[in-house]
Parts: C-alpha cells; sequence; structure tokens
C-alpha cells in the first residue's frame, strides 16, 4: 500500500518536500506500505483549506449534514474488508478480529453519531434567552495506533456533525485505514477543505499543528506525555483541548462474585487487543482469603490464549504494534521481576515457536503491591498484576491510588455493593459484573487520563459553542 499524497482542499496533493517513510508489518517486521512524512508548510496549507472551508459548511443545515453521514457509512460498508486489512496488516489485530471489532467500530460510530445529529438540539430557550450551539472552528485531530479507525470515527464523525471542518493526522504507525476514509470522503463529493489529512510523526506535523494560530480545537487520543506536550503547545491561542489519553484500571472482584468467571473473563479482557487498549483492567483485586485460587484460575485462562499469525484464525492475539511499543513491555516486564512480583507464566521474549514478529508473551504477576512500576505504569500489552486486598474500603483505596482514572472494573453479586463502590472510584468509566461499552455514553476520563469525553451527544457537544442571544 502506498500513499504518497495528503488529501488537502478536496484533492490529493504531493507533500511540501517529499519525503517517505515504511510502514513495518508487526507480524513481518517487514515493510507493508509507503507514506509521505509531511511538514509545517504542509500543515499550513491544510490549515488554510480548512480555515478558508469552515464559514459555509458552518451553516450547512441538520439535513445537509445528515446527507453526508448517509454517504459516509455506505462508503465504510463498501470498504469494510479493505480497512480490517489495512488495520490487520498495519497494527497486527488478527484477521477475524479485525473485521468483526475494529474495521466495525468505525461505522458504529459514525452511526450513533447520525442518531445524535438527527434529533440533537442546536436551538434551546433558557427563560427569555435563546442558546445556540455553534462549531467550534478549524479542528485537529490526532489519533492513535491501537484502535486506529475506531478513533478516526469518534473525532471525524463529530466535527462533522458540529459543522467544523478538520485536519486529520492520523498514527504514521497505522496511517493506510484512515486514509482509505479519506478516499470515501473524496468519492461523495464533501466540500473543499471540510477534511483533510496530512500523514506523519508528531514532531514535524503534530507539533506545529497544535500549534498552529487559526487552529480552534485539538482533540488527541494517546499517551498522557503527549497529552502534556500538546497543552501546552495548544496554551499560547487558548485552543480548546479534548484528551483522552492513558489508563491502568482496576478489576475489583468481590468474596461474593463468580470467581471463576470473573478472573478468567478479566483475564482475557485484559489481554484483548493484545493489551492494546487504554481502559484494560490491567490491575485485578482479589479478597486474601480467595487470591491463591484466583492466580491459578488466571494462569490457566492465560495459557490457553494463543498468540500467532494474525492470519490465522485460530490466533486469539497477534503482535503488538511496533518494535518501540514490544521493547517497551519487555523492559516493564523485566522491572516486575526485578521488584519482586511472582512471575506466573508468561515473561520476557516471544511466545515458543515465534522467532520474528513483535509478539508478547501473555505475562501474568502475582505478588503484586500498588508501588510496584508494573501496578503504576501503563504496559499497553498482554500483562496483568493481581493484588490481593482486605476488605471493601482497601480494595477502593488501591482502585483510587493511581494517576490515572479513565475506567475501573468490579465483580459482585450484591448490587448495593456495586452502586456504592462505582460512586467512589475515582474514573470516568465504571463497569459492573462485565458490562461492556456503550456508543452512547460518554467515553473519557478523570486525572491524568484526559479531559472531555468522546461518544453520542457528549462528543458532539465537545466540537460545539454556546452562545447566549438575549432580547430575542
Amino acid at each position: 500500500m502506498e500513499y504518497l499524497k495528503f488529501y488537502i482542499d478536496g484533492e490529493w496533493v504531493d507533500p511540501a518536500e517529499p519525503k517517505s517513510m515504511e510502514v513495518i508489518n508487526p507480524a513481518t517486521e517487514e515493510a507493508m506500505g509507503r507514506i509521505s512524512v509531511g511538514s509545517a508548510a504542509d500543515v499550513d496549507k491544510a490549515v488554510a483549506a480548512a480555515k478558508r472551508a469552515f464559514p459555509a459548511f458552518s451553516q450547512t443545515s441538520r439535513e445537509d449534514r445528515i446527507e453526508i453521514f448517509e454517504a459516509i457509512l455506505a462508503g465504510l460498508e463498501k470498504r469494510h474488508d479493505d480497512i480490517a486489512s489495512a488495520i490487520s496488516q498495519e497494527m497486527g489485530a488478527p484477521m477475524w478480529f479485525a473485521k468483526a471489532d475494529q474495521a466495525s467500530s468505525g461505522p458504529q460510530h459514525f452511526a450513533t453519531t447520525l442518531e445524535v445529529l438527527k434529533t440533537f438540539k442546536f436551538e434551546d430557550m433558557i427563560g427569555k434567552t435563546r442558546l445556540r450551539h455553534e462549531p467550534i472552528g478549524v479542528c485537529a485531530l490526532i489519533t492513535p495506533w491501537n484502535w486506529p479507525i475506531n478513533q478516526v470515527a469518534v473525532k471525524v464523525a463529530p466535527a462533522l456533525a458540529a459543522g467544523c471542518t478538520m485536519i486529520l493526522k492520523p498514527s504514521e504507525i497505522a496511517p493506510f485505514d484512515a486514509c482509505i476514509l479519506a478516499e470515501i470522503i473524496d468519492e461523495i463529493g464533501l466540500p473543499a477543505g471540510v477534511f483533510n489529512l496530512v500523514n506523519g510523526d508528531g514532531p514535524q506535523v503534530g507539533a506545529p499543528l497544535t500549534a498552529h494560530p487559526d487552529v480552534d480545537m485539538v482533540s488527541f487520543t494517546g499517551s498522557t506525555q503527549a497529552g502534556r506536550a500538546i497543552t501546552k503547545a495548544s496554551a499560547d491561542t487558548i485552543k480548546r483541548v479534548s484528551l483522552e489519553l492513558g489508563g491502568k484500571s482496576a478489576n475489583i472482584i468481590f468474596d461474593d462474585a463468580d470467581l471463576q468467571k470473573a478472573v478468567s473473563g478479566g483475564v482475557k479482557n485484559c489481554f484483548g487487543n493484545s493489551g492494546q487498549s487504554c481502559n484494560a483492567p490491567t490491575r485485578m483485586l482479589v479478597p486474601k482469603a480467595q487470591y491463591a485460587e484466583a492466580v491459578e484460575i488466571a494462569r490457566e485462562t492465560a495459557e490457553k490464549v494463543k498468540v500467532g499469525d494474525p492470519n490465522d484464525d485460530s490466533s486469539r492475539l497477534g503482535p503488538v504494534a511496533s518494535e518501540a511499543q514490544y521493547n517497551k513491555i519487555q523492559d516493564l516486564i523485566e522491572q516486575g521481576m526485578k521488584e519482586g512480583a511472582d512471575l506466573v507464566t508468561g515473561g520476557p521474549g516471544r511466545p515458543e515457536g515465534l522467532n520474528k514478529g513483535f509478539y508478547v508473551r501473555p505475562t501474568i504477576f502475582a505478588g503484586v503491591n500498588n508501588d510496584m512500576t508494573i501496578a503504576r505504569e501503563e504496559i499497553f500489552g498482554p500483562v496483568l498484576c493481581m493484588l490481593p486486598y482486605e476488605g471493601e474500603e482497601e480494595a477502593i483505596e488501591i482502585a483510587n491510588d493511581t494517576r490515572y482514572g479513565l475506567s475501573n472494573y468490579l465483580s459482585t453479586g450484591n448490587e448495593d455493593r456495586a452502586n456504592r463502590v462505582a460512586a467512589q472510584l475515582r474514573s470516568g468509566m465504571v463497569h459492573i459484573n462485565g458490562a461492556g461499552l456503550d456508543s452512547h455514553a460518554p467515553f473519557g476520563g478523570y486525572k491524568e487520563s484526559g479531559n472531555g469525553r468522546e461518544w453520542g451527544a457528549y462528543g458532539l457537544e465537545e466540537f460545539l459553542e454556546v452562545k447566549s442571544v438575549y432580547g430575542r
């Protein structure tokens, strides 16, 4: 796959300076395609196009935007398998998972935003004052590699629904699914300049984009470290900054839960997408009286998880997305062993029989306390830490003892306890007894997990300003 042009002002154009990079397939460690690497000059061109397009697009009707969404959804359906194939090759997701979950998540969020768009009150009244919800302006959208089309959709869809114009910078590790979306948008004839795409890395494209004086809002998903830098870069022009960052979610299993179901489900949830989800339940908290039994259940579950070729339908986990990510995970596994955690299963190196590719052994650590590096840092791989606790109060204390606050999980047969504990957990989301996500509900976190919310009506509101019109 090759995308050596950028999509700017309704056209596929050459970069200001010809410079390309290979995109590596993490399963083979070989190039699966190339993209051009943009520069500040490309950013200036894309921002100027978005700025020119904003006055007209911001005034389009609800009906006009509904037509746009329906056309994009038709295009996403037509290109579903192309997107799934791109995602599998660029970030290593097993093909069955890329088709069923990864590629399907993009249209799901476009469809949800379309539902919201059809009924959203862009105008309302408070007493005698008219409230108008208006598009914020030119938006910089910077997305990650772990759930690529998902994260593109939860930014592009609400920005379009709001009437904003935008510049998308997808991750240079997983850019091709976003390029396919750009092809879909080009085919449906979206007005020139409304949607622009510039590929490249953080220093050469992300930095000039977030600091650009004509960008009104930055929406970023990625590491807390990068989110901190983006906030600083955006400060001079007082941009709105919406951040969805890291996590270190606790999974509290209470003594009245079905231990087998709760532990095995928690392990599988932690390992899903090769552990590369910001909301993964990576710290499992278990009552001391049940701890030994829970560790054994976790070990048995982990050792049944097959890691392998993404094109093999029996593979549950593929490789992690890049060599840098693989090395980071290996370092943290080694650090856990050095700090005295008990390695239950897994550990350093590739799984047996895999000599190439960025494959990580599904790893369980027991004997972990919350001061250890592996309990505090986001590992972003298939690595689970198991911590014992005594009593509900201590479980809540351990769960909240983190700089992150994206999500938490709990399992209990007592509804009063579930609600009581959920109210005390300092996170943007809480999952009770394995409940899944809801595309209409807000997704986002507390503390260093970011600010703002994505998904559904809350995601749309991030891209809107509120105006009070008095004396109507």
